[in-house]
């Protein structure tokens, strides 16, 4: 249960449909900041972003905003067009963790949610009062290894966790390139969820992988526990201080994540689990409370999103699409009915792919094995059922394909798959920028 988070989406939006366009942490982010695509930005896989690439609080701070980040900041590089910043270095600690404040390491005693919920009502507390203020809290959790604060040690007792139906997934009629990633829940390949401790005694290989599934969902619900409470936190400290109405609140994440669909944990495909992003607003002064929305959302959108609301306009470079209207209750005049997801390979041996998303179906092509995969997601809405073959579908593969071309042109992404490869593999061989 998020009682907080559902306060957020009861009080003013849920966007049903919000994606984004590379499922992995460090270029999503990149991406929310600069309203560019990896390609534009530089941040394909675990690489800092181009420096250069303007951001939105950059421009809401030259506008006359105070900006501040707490939490996790994850770029490889000091954060920049910020007043104040205090970030965890890399992925940061659950517990004690050390946190980077305007350069300065410290270690804080406590819980790594509560410590940024904290930090983040001080930076609101402590700002110019004069100024429009924009603050970006970031949390660590619910990332892996997933440690819970002791206070939430009983929730989700023992097998009361429901399963996906696909938890057994044998990826029949997928692509092979399915088969190959490491990310199943207990594979010893990187091993997040093996719990060798608390089910290697199991012999059965299905109750085994049953049992690692409770352990993984109590692990990672318990932490979501106390992010939902942080959210509280906040929500509070702003009817207290009369901010409610004329500030913007949004949780939101850097992309999805599975929670045993397919057998899988983390990210990376474009299955939509990985693909499709929570987002809720609120914001009484402009969006009706208890409306939801199906337009296709991107996180490339939320930067010209914000800076429409604060009355600046968008940088032609950046490849973003306010949604204001949307948010306001009305019909965009023109909005996009498809759009261009490319992940570039990184780890768990998860291979790099594109594809196009339309409102109804899917197309994903895994360029090394020249394999090509077509979902349905009306019909199948688990991604199943691989409909590539089958002569029936075989004009709207066709069209899917046109569409595919056409989007890689809007978003001026021509790079080879192989040149796509090789890109990401030597940014990752490159040290991170240390924080200093």
């Amino acid at each position: 249960q998020t009682p907080n988070m559902d306060r957020i989406a009861l009080e003013g939006m849920r966007l049903d449909n919000c994606f984004c366009t590379n499922s992995i942490c460090t270029p999503s982010r990149a991406s929310i900041l600069t309203g560019l695509y990896s390609h534009k930005n530089g941040s394909i896989a675990f690489n800092s972003p181009d420096p250069n690439c303007i951001t939105f609080p950059q421009l809401l701070r030259n506008d006359g905003y105070f900006t501040a980040m707490i939490g996790k900041w994850h770029l490889n590089i000091e954060p920049y067009g910020f007043d104040r910043w205090s970030v965890v270095p890399g992925q940061g600690q659950y517990f004690d963790p050390v946190f980077i404040d305007q350069g300065v390491r410290k270690t804080i005693p406590g819980y790594v949610t509560d410590i940024t919920t904290d930090l983040t009502i001080e930076a609101i507390e402590d700002r110019p009062k004069d100024k429009p203020f924009c603050v970006l809290c970031h949390h660590k959790a619910p990332h892996d290894p997933w440690e819970h604060h002791p206070r939430h040690e009983n929730l989700f007792p023992d097998g009361s966790i429901g399963e996906p139906t696909n938890l057994f997934d044998d990826y029949s009629g997928r692509a092979r390139a399915v088969v190959q990633s490491t990310q199943r829940i207990g594979s010893d390949s990187p091993g997040h969820t093996l719990y060798e401790d608390e089910t290697g005694s199991i012999v059965d290989a299905d109750e085994r992988m049953r049992a690692q599934y409770q352990i993984y969902m109590q692990r990672y619900l318990r932490c979501v526990a106390a992010i939902d409470e942080g959210v509280g936190r906040l929500l509070d400290y702003l009817d207290q201080k009369d901010l409610t109405r004329d500030t913007i609140v949004i949780y939101t994440s850097d992309q999805g994540f599975f929670l045993g669909e397919h057998g899988w944990y983390d990210k990376r495909f474009m299955y939509e689990e990985s693909l499709r992003m929570p987002f809720v607003v609120r914001y009484p002064a402009a969006i009706d409370a208890g409306g939801t929305d199906d337009h296709l959302i991107l996180n490339t959108d939320f930067a010209a999103t914000l800076l429409d609301f604060a009355g600046i306009g968008s940088p032609s470079s950046m490849q973003s699409e306010s949604f204001r209207t949307i948010l306001e209750g009305s019909e965009p005049h023109v909005w996009r009915d498809s759009f261009y997801y490319r992940y570039y390979y990184s780890h768990f041996n998860t291979p790099a792919h594109w594809g196009v998303r339309t409102d109804r179906h899917k197309l994903i092509y895994y360029h090394a094995s020249d394999e090509w995969e077509l979902y349905d997601i009306q019909a199948d809405p688990m991604e199943m059922t691989n409909l590539y073959d089958l002569p029936e579908h075989a004009a709207l593969v066709e069209r899917l394909k046109r569409r595919l071309a056409e989007l890689q042109d809007e978003v001026d992404d021509h790079e080879s798959g192989a040149d796509g490869d090789r890109r990401a593999a030597e940014l990752m061989r490159r040290p991170a920028h240390p924080m200093h």
